[in-house]
């Protein structure tokens, strides 16, 4: 028998040698395409697992909360939403309303920041003491508000100030403004031009509190047909807003001793005027980054009273909107953007 020895390079071309290593490499391929693809479709359906988690913790953590806290004896209700971590606005609400006008904005700005929207005595869901236990007074007001901040642990933010918001407000910022971070504006005056046909006879009571002109203005000012006139005057589609705001509020203000309470405001309100060159002179003087929107459709707030702020704030964003007084409620999605690119790109990157 003769025995044959090959070389390995011979062995290595060999016919049978190529097809056994072709083999060979082809089921190692086709494993290594089995354990990638294995992978893959794990990573997918982890990917897949994930997703619902994290939009329940996003959803969570943007869902408005209602509370209720204590601050000088008076139950103040609020709505809170956001990441406590997170740079805080605070929405300070407007006459005859609460903290329900935020119901829709607040949830779209928790999305990347701290909201909390507190309802001032004798409003929404907060403490209602008769006038004559209570100092129903913007003064008042604004150091409740101020004692609630710093209550909640609030110490920095951006103040959202609307109608009755910006006296409250504007008091606040003059008092502490290394706190205020930014403002936005919204249908609210600081400024003798704002104040135009609709303060006439409020203005006939700061001269003459007498009965006589504050059951004139119960009578133009406090019910239902004046409340819903407020959300749908100057509006583009007064079908598009809810009936549920007037219904709300309205509810309120018949609460028995309540007339008397708004009444008592609105003699406060002539309080505000002799304040305007302080609080402008805060706008001069600390520049806040400031957001103003307005509804042009205003007949209360008209936008006469917008366009002075232009003097004093360097740092401003300005945009007349085409609709009323609410304008929350025919352009909230709008003005919830407006916001969250304010905040980002004038507000966050100066904290």
């Amino acid at each position: 028998m003769t025995t044959f020895k090959a070389s390995h390079h011979e062995l290595q071309e060999h016919p049978m040698h190529r097809r056994l290593t072709m083999k060979k490499s082809n089921s190692i391929t086709s494993k290594v395409k089995t354990m990638f693809t294995m992978a893959a479709g794990i990573l997918v359906l982890s990917t897949a697992m994930m997703e619902p988690a994290a939009a329940s913790i996003s959803s969570a953590v943007s869902q408005t909360q209602h509370k209720t806290i204590t601050v000088n004896q008076q139950d103040i209700f609020y709505r809170e939403a956001g990441d406590k971590n997170a740079p805080t606005i605070v929405l300070l609400h407007g006459f005859p309303t609460s903290s329900h006008m935020y119901r829709n904005l607040i949830p779209k700005l928790a999305q990347s920041y701290h909201v909390i929207a507190p309802d001032y005595p004798g409003f929404g869901n907060s403490s209602m003491p008769s006038v004559t236990e209570f100092e129903y007074s913007f003064d008042n007001l604004a150091k409740i508000t101020d004692k609630f901040l710093e209550k909640v642990g609030v110490d920095e933010y951006s103040l959202y100030v609307m109608d009755y918001g910006a006296p409250v407000g504007f008091r606040i910022a003059a008092k502490h403004p290394e706190r205020v971070q930014g403002l936005i504006i919204q249908n609210g005056n600081a400024y003798d031009e704002g104040l135009r046909d609709f303060w006439k006879p409020i203005k006939a009571y700061w001269a003459d509190k007498s009965a006589k002109n504050g059951k004139a203005l119960s009578d133009a000012l406090l019910t239902l047909g004046a409340t819903k006139w407020q959300y749908t005057n100057g509006t583009r589609n007064a079908a598009a807003i809810s009936p549920d705001n007037w219904t709300v509020d309205q509810a309120k203000l018949d609460r028995p001793g309540n007339q008397a309470i708004q009444l008592e405001l609105f003699y406060s309100y002539g309080t505000n005027p002799a304040l305007y060159p302080e609080w402008q002179k805060y706008f001069r003087t600390h520049q806040p980054p400031t957001l103003l929107v307005w509804g042009k459709g205003d007949y209360i707030f008209p936008e006469e009273g917008a366009h002075p702020y232009k003097r004093d704030l360097k740092n401003l964003e300005f945009h007349i909107l085409d609709t009323g007084h609410f304008a929350l409620e025919e352009d909230g999605e709008l003005i919830g953007n407006y916001i969250n690119r304010f905040m980002e790109e004038k507000v966050v990157p100066a904290i």
